[in-house]
């Protein structure tokens, strides 16, 4: 049997995805969590062979706890399942280790051949997603205006960024500049939602 994690936060589609899913003969849920953070305790306790994650989840997201899986769990194969198909996402997935990485609109046929097909050691790409991030590239944006776009995204004032990331708030300003510059926008306001738009948040 193949073993799976489900980490997903909208408790119908979990509990969905786990019945459809509990319906192929060789594979078997064997954790289910709602939030980020919970992923890697529920990983180590239950072994799964393959944990199928979303991206947006409260407590930590799915990319970053796709990385976490691949630092503590490492036999496990990571596939993200997303109802956001943006390009960014798919390059930041790839680079914490995710064997793929498949949009929810897809049918539950295509999931589960998915999920053998990463543990069989190959990778899974939505094809129109694939071709969308390659003609998108990366992003253009530096670690630390990611983070400092990441700090503002609640509405953050400089100072409260400055403090929080230990920075002088006019080096805060400066990344923000740069990264409303990068981003083509007015204001960081309308950086923020562009980045994530494009997935580099």
């Amino acid at each position: 049997m193949i073993r799976v994690l489900l980490a997903e936060d909208q408790g119908m589609m979990r509990g969905a995805l786990a019945l459809l899913l509990g319906m192929e003969e060789d594979i078997e849920v064997v954790a289910q969590v709602a939030a980020g953070d919970e992923i890697v305790d529920a990983a180590l306790a239950a072994r799964p062979d393959v944990a199928l994650l979303d991206i947006e989840l409260p407590g930590r997201s799915g990319l970053d706890a796709a990385a976490d899986l691949r630092a503590e769990c490492p036999d496990c194969r990571v596939l993200i399942l997303t109802t956001f198909a943006r390009p960014g996402y798919l390059r930041r997935a790839m680079e914490a280790g995710a064997a793929g990485f498949l949009v929810k609109d897809g049918p539950v046929e295509e999931l589960a051949e998915a999920i053998r097909r990463v543990l069989r050691g190959e990778t899974v790409v939505d094809p129109v997603l694939a071709a969308a991030a390659l003609s998108a590239g990366p992003s253009p944006l530096t670690g630390r205006e990611t983070d400092v776009l990441n700090a503002s995204v609640d509405g953050a004032t400089v100072a409260d960024i400055a403090g929080r990331l230990h920075l002088s708030e006019s080096t805060v300003r400066n990344y923000l500049s740069a990264a409303i510059g990068k981003t083509g926008t007015r204001n960081r306001a309308e950086a923020v939602r562009e980045a994530r738009q494009r997935g580099w948040l």
